[in-house]
């Protein structure tokens, strides 16, 4: 694995899924393999996080794409990561632009910078005042404590302060934050030369924060996981008009199709038993056994279903 790496999944995974995990001779990273010949540059670049990686899914969108269309689909998929972690790899800009057109899934905004946290474009950030590295999850949490109600304010008016009206400096930042995604979003998809088929995909729609019974569509500021809603973490739907329009085209998903997905172990056939600190140290122990986060099969190929035919139209590909 290259030292980037907050996560490659294959430890944590194994159990259920091969991702047959590959080096990339270019920038020593490692992306869900293998990866098909694509020295002919008959090929479409997939960058994104764990969704376009395919987590728990034996056949991610751009592997059943592969299978519709006679054009092979690299999976650029990285653990974490958003916009601004793709822009300081130029390398694979470069690969992008040698091919037919890139599929860029619409990623979380805990992979931004902003005045107090350096994420490097991952969700994993280095503080900026003493250098002190952490999840964005802690981050957030520490920077919703640091600012308490006003003393004087009766506990039930504290309570719905911190809900809807949140800390100063906290709102100050995340401002910060979506802004600095955008312009990091918008400067991806200029340095992309081929056409750019912009994905949202999600169980949520980008208007609300959460799914299910108890959605909401306000800003929450009572805790970090509240804040962050339901991935994409951050995003809404002010922040994708904002930047939908630099794509040549733009694809809508959102799907809970076959979510919750019950895990399987593979070698026995049994309900699979996933420790996600068997993969990062700094997460807790415990283990499931369903995923209720990441995409569930039927979401990839509802996510295919709706990518292919905007892709038979950008590469010319007979119906």
């Amino acid at each position: 694995m290259g030292g980037e790496h907050l996560s490659g999944y294959q430890a944590r995974d194994y159990a259920v899924v091969d991702y047959y995990i590959d080096r990339d001779a270019r920038t020593g990273l490692s992306f869900r393999g293998p990866e098909p010949s694509v020295d002919e540059g008959n090929y479409v670049a997939c960058p994104g996080a764990a969704q376009a990686f395919g987590c728990f899914c034996d056949d991610a969108f751009p592997d059943l794409l592969a299978e519709r269309l006679d054009v092979h689909f690299v999976n650029l998929g990285y653990g974490g990561a958003g916009p601004a972690f793709f822009l300081r790899y130029p390398q694979l800009i470069e690969f992008a632009n040698r091919g037919r057109a890139v599929i860029l899934q619409v990623t979380s905004g805990r992979s931004e910078s902003n005045s107090v946290y350096d994420s490097g474009g991952l969700e994993y950030v280095t503080r900026r005042a003493d250098g002190q590295r952490m999840s964005a999850q802690q981050a957030w949490a520490e920077l919703l404590a640091a600012e308490p109600p006003p003393a004087a304010m009766p506990r039930p008016l504290a309570k719905a302060w911190r809900m809807f009206v949140g800390p100063p400096h906290a709102r100050k930042v995340l401002a910060e934050t979506r802004a600095n995604r955008i312009a990091h979003n918008r400067e991806l998809m200029e340095r992309i030369t081929v056409p750019v088929v912009y994905l949202y995909f999600s169980r949520r729609a980008p208007a609300w924060h959460s799914t299910g019974r108890f959605a909401w569509w306000w800003q929450r500021y009572d805790r970090e996981n509240a804040l962050f809603g339901d991935y994409p973490q951050l995003v809404n739907q002010r922040m994708l008009d904002a930047t939908r329009g630099a794509a040549d085209d733009y694809v809508h998903c959102h799907s809970r199709r076959g979510s919750p997905q019950p895990l399987i172990d593979r070698f026995t056939g049994q309900p699979a038993r996933i420790d996600n600190s068997a993969d990062r140290k700094d997460l807790a122990a415990g283990t499931y056994s369903q995923n209720d986060y990441y995409p569930s099969p039927e979401m990839h190929l509802d996510a295919a279903d709706l990518l292919e035919p905007v892709l038979r139209r950008h590469l010319g590909a007979a119906a």
